[in-house]
């Protein structure tokens, strides 16, 4: 990820030399047993068992993504508003100057670290629930709860929601949004129950290390998974990414309010395309593109009219 960007862009390679510093320094500063690697030869040569794992994935996602938001702002093309989902909201808290790269960088990999500890292997999974409305889904949830925990995590798009919470809970859960009109429920290959209570030994890991790091206002509003409200200033930002280690990503919400807000042009920077496909569900008149690429920047210039 991200080669072809720093070949041929010097905004994108100095960004990820930055990641890569402030990644080394997160390890150095870390309790005995924190991974040595290099960030920088992860995103290069892998090995996929090594770039997959949480804390590794999540810093290196975020430095991609930063890194092409920057060779777009080099470019001229510059955001008017900025979210992101689940782990994309710190990059684009860094994107609109909320926080550093490189405070970003080590706070999401201990991020990363704290959410893969929070349950033990095999306790927690996830599924995502196709062709069901998000309150049958809900309903699905509390009727298979059964004193564990099982909830809605994202709420992608219409009919795209995942759950997650115990493995036994999320199993009586997918079959009875079967039973309730469920198209299909596809078990999630996933390290940890992401975004439902079982996080809140993380959440509470993560807050003061948040409410530590140095913060301005941001140069533009970001929109928060937790609530889809517009995020003006460093506090609001931090609560709300404190809240978004358990709670419910509402992705849809959030293209929603972009949209309510004026937004017609979409475009999503780092790895993958997952995003722009969900933004065409949510919204299908939206011009939306993707950028991790060098090959993708007509594209984008073109949605923008630049």
């Amino acid at each position: 990820m991200g080669g072809a960007l720093a070949a041929a862009y010097p905004e994108a390679e100095a960004a990820l030399a930055e990641a890569e510093a402030a990644f080394t320094g997160a390890a150095d500063g870390a309790a005995s047993g924190a991974s040595r690697v290099s960030l920088r030869a992860m995103l290069a040569d892998g090995p996929d068992d090594q770039l997959t794992l949480t804390e590794h994935a999540q810093p290196a996602i975020l430095a991609v993504s930063v890194a092409a938001a920057r060779v777009l702002a080099a470019q001229g093309i510059q955001p008017a508003f900025v979210a992101g989902h689940s782990l994309g909201e710190y990059s684009a808290h860094v994107v609109a100057g909320t926080f550093s790269l490189a405070d970003g960088v080590a706070i999401v990999r201990r991020r990363g670290r704290y959410m893969q500890e929070s349950v033990p292997v095999g306790t927690g999974t996830m599924a995502a629930v196709l062709g069901l409305d998000a309150a049958l889904v809900d309903q699905a949830c509390r009727e298979a709860a059964d004193g564990e925990i099982v909830s809605a995590a994202n709420l992608n798009a219409p009919g795209q929601v995942a759950i997650a919470g115990h493995a036994a809970a999320v199993a009586r859960a997918s079959d009875r949004a079967k039973a309730l009109g469920a198209r299909r429920v596809v078990p999630l290959t996933v390290s940890a129950p992401f975004h439902c209570a079982l996080m809140k030994p993380a959440q509470d890991r993560l807050e003061p290390e948040l409410r530590t790091v140095a913060t301005c206002r941001p140069r533009v509003p970001v929109v928060a998974n937790v609530d889809a409200e517009l995020k003006r200033d460093a506090g609001a930002a931090i609560d709300a990414l404190v809240r978004q280690v358990t709670a419910t990503v509402r992705w849809q919400d959030v293209v929603e309010r972009l949209a309510a807000e004026g937004v017609s042009t979409f475009i999503e920077v780092g790895p993958g395309t997952v995003l722009a496909g969900l933004v065409k569900r949510i919204r299908k008149e939206a011009r939306v593109v993707s950028f991790s690429s060098p090959d993708h920047l007509e594209a984008v210039r073109a949605a923008c009219s630049i």
